[in-house]
């Protein structure tokens, strides 16, 4: 199995200015703890040992944090700049990760109950040097469909069935180096299509649940589900 993840957590968060004007996203809170608290302890529970948190945009608060608690995990915060796209933070980890085949990698906003084990059964199993885990897009508002200015159906916050958008929770195999250059490289777009192109990027289709936390309603919602005791991703 997989013993290290990497966690981006060096963006801006601008879309949720109302609390990352004071601290990076990442460390914005869920129930008692930041949203990135419950990612470490989901990958946790599937047995990683070792988590690399590639740190940006306001570092101080997630490595001061992370240098008071955890201390039975692995836990190393690594600022890779404040401006430095996906691909080039994780460019900085590679040093670290030398002795592994393949490692985690998600961001540090987003929450599920992906099945970890199964998404590396098919990694494996596929000899892909990447896998994504695909995942339907939550509508944010209901769904019109119209016909000039006349509604002829209306779809209350229903998913799109036919859609599977990116959510995260990669595995990567090490090889992935050989795409990275430098800190303006930008993880999701000419690697990974270097990847489909040569018919290495395979997708775990996940049907359970996923959410990220772009926005203060998100934010609203994954709280609400936690404090109700209906966290799915809650082990």
């Amino acid at each position: 199995m997989i013993e290290s993840v990497v966690i981006l957590c060096g963006g801006l968060g601008t879309r949720l200015a109302e609390e990352t004007k004071v601290i990076p996203k990442p460390m914005v809170k869920i129930g008692k703890k930041p949203i990135l608290c419950h990612i470490i302890d989901y990958y946790k529970f599937f047995g990683v040992k070792n988590f690399y948190l590639l740190t940006g945009y306001k570092s101080k608060f997630i490595s001061d944090y992370f240098s008071k608690g955890y201390k039975k995990l692995n836990i190393k915060t690594i600022y890779t700049g404040k401006n430095s796209q996906t691909g080039g933070r994780l460019l900085r980890v590679q040093k670290f990760l030398k002795s592994e085949d393949n490692f985690y990698l998600t961001y540090g906003d987003g929450l599920s109950n992906v099945n970890l084990r199964k998404l590396y059964n098919l990694h494996v199993k596929s000899n892909f040097f990447a896998t994504v885990t695909a995942v339907r897009p939550p509508l944010r508002f209901g769904e019109l469909n119209l016909k000039k200015n006349v509604v002829k159906n209306f779809y209350e916050k229903t998913s799109a069935k036919e859609s599977w958008i990116s959510g995260g929770f990669f595995i990567f195999n090490y090889k992935i180096f050989d795409y990275l250059n430098n800190d303006a490289t930008i993880l999701e777009q000419k690697p990974i299509n270097s990847l489909i192109n040569l018919r290495k990027l395979g997708a775990y289709k996940h049907n359970g649940f996923w959410q990220c936390m772009d926005t203060l309603r998100e934010k609203i919602y994954l709280n609400k589900i936690w404090y109700k005791g209906k966290a799915p991703w809650k082990k």
